[in-house]
């Protein structure tokens, strides 16, 4: 089994033929995939989706484009609606993007160390946008994990090998994109090589990023599997045995989906 640990179904190139996109992912392998929460606003569209089928899982959170948005958002609410439904199962995505810079970098860093505080309280994974912002990051990582840990990944892994080595070190996971099949992203793929295997997870960041030989269309949870195939090359294991690993890494981390899949323990 494949696990498409980061994508946007609620993104109308995936929601308006949702039926056809999981009868497409069920066809390559991959049966359970997490849609990605980009507003607190739209949790209940998370949420009816999740409710669709049992292989979606969600996440309730604020993108770091959109924090200017919603830059008052206590973590008492995370938590809470969080803690509101079984299919609610990490926070996030939230974080830093100073390529971008659509929100303010304070307002971006104040809704990220609040999301951060909500995953300590919930016990639950903090999904992780960074971009460009490979200095901030690891103080905040620094200093928050000092205060009490947190679980979380670092998603659609595309920065310097400093954030990934102290990542690593904070108990963070790595997920890789279609990003890492690109022939320019040879960076990226020397990074997951040096990953441990038990802190690497896979993605689509649907629609977006299609992996190679898709690059350029619309990307879709299927398409994980190009993703796993490169990844699985780049740190030397067969595909089958990587696949198996990184879905026991997705249920160790994700604990709340593991328990509503009976793999606990």
């Amino acid at each position: 089994m494949i696990v498409d640990s980061h994508c946007h179904l609620d993104f109308p190139e995936l929601q308006n033929r949702l039926d056809d996109v999981l009868a497409a992912a069920t066809a390559a392998g991959v049966e359970r995939m997490v849609t990605i929460s980009t507003y607190i606003a739209r949790y209940e569209t998370y949420k009816a989706i999740a409710e669709k089928d049992n292989r979606i899982f969600f996440s309730v959170g604020t993108h770091p484009h959109n924090a200017a948005d919603e830059p008052d958002t206590k973590s008492e609410t995370l938590v809470k609606l969080a803690n509101a439904h079984p299919r609610c199962i990490a926070i996030g995505e939230a974080g830093l993007d100073y390529h971008y810079d659509n929100s303010p970098r304070d307002i971006q860093k104040q809704v990220f160390i609040t999301h951060i505080a909500a995953a300590r309280e919930t016990g639950l994974p903090l999904v992780i946008h960074a971009r460009q912002a490979d200095t901030d990051m690891i103080d905040i990582l620094r200093q928050e994990m000092g205060k009490g840990a947190f679980k979380a990944v670092l998603h659609c892994f595309s920065s310097g090998e400093e954030l990934a080595r102290v990542g690593v070190e904070l108990g963070l996971y790595l997920s890789f994109s279609g990003i890492a099949t690109f022939r320019n992203s040879q960076e990226i793929r020397d990074i997951a090589a040096k990953t441990p295997v038990d802190r690497i997870l896979v993605e689509t960041d649907a629609p977006y990023l299609a992996p190679m030989p898709h690059r350029g269309k619309p990307n879709e949870p299927a398409y994980t599997a190009f993703t796993a195939k490169v990844v699985a090359e780049t740190v030397g294991m067969e595909f089958d045995a990587f696949c198996n690993q990184t879905t026991d890494n997705f249920y160790r981390l994700f604990t709340k989906a593991a328990k509503m899949d009976g793999r606990e323990g």
